[in-house]
């Protein structure tokens, strides 16, 4: 449950909050300010009331959250800039697709055409070779089939570039654009030791002084 996630601890870092508690639970024996967990309360118990007062424990480091929360925004902010990018070649892409299909079609019809038409031309010159028709049916049948071979050409050539536009784009991954992302882990590890720090081991501390040894406890 995350009815107590304080207004400025967002839910998505609720369990890096736990985490860190978590760790510092798990070392709490080579802690001498904790040495004391177990006699006066236990580490289910500590846990428990650290969760339950996780406002207080999180407002010791406000700051740093708030620092960390706007590096982590600018950051998405940035990656998501190509978005409007990645619409337009969308749009474009729309534009281009009629292209394509009008570049697909035209060789199929004029190979078609160009079937029809010396089919016909060629059975009609036969059949009456001085009708002039039909030499006039296989000259346009060979003017479609070159129409045919032309679009052929422009369909492979269109593929080829539509291809290479689409290849992947090795991205590096050192260099400047690093930065952004070592900047938020220096933000976020800043957070989780102000948190550790000024937060929770205080916290701890003070639950531990404040309550009684356990007299059935060892």
């Amino acid at each position: 449950m995350h009815m107590n996630v304080a207004p400025h601890l967002l839910t998505e870092d609720r369990a890096e909050y736990e985490r860190v508690l978590d760790d510092a639970l798990s070392t709490a024996h080579a802690r001498p300010e904790l040495a004391e967990v177990g006699s006066r309360l236990t580490v289910a118990q500590l846990r428990a009331m650290t969760l339950n007062a996780t406002a207080l424990v999180t407002s010791a480091a406000a700051s740093e959250y708030d620092h960390f929360v706007k590096v982590r925004e600018q950051n998405r902010a940035s990656v998501g800039v190509r978005d409007p990018d990645a619409h337009d070649h969308l749009g474009a892409g729309s534009g281009a697709g009629v292209v394509a299909i009008v570049t697909v079609m035209v060789p199929v019809l004029a190979g078609a055409a160009a079937v029809i038409f010396l089919l016909v031309g060629a059975v009609l010159h036969a059949l009456a070779p001085t009708v002039a028709f039909g030499a006039t049916l296989l000259t346009a049948g060979l003017v479609f089939g070159s129409l045919a071979a032309a679009g052929l050409l422009c369909a492979a050539a269109g593929l080829l570039v539509t291809a290479l536009r689409n290849s992947p784009v090795e991205v590096s991954t050192g260099g400047p654009p690093a930065a952004p992302d070592d900047e938020l882990s220096r933000a976020r590890e800043a957070w989780r030791l102000a948190l550790l720090e000024r937060g929770i081991l205080p916290f701890l501390r003070d639950a531990l002084a404040a309550t009684p040894p356990d007299p059935t406890g060892p």
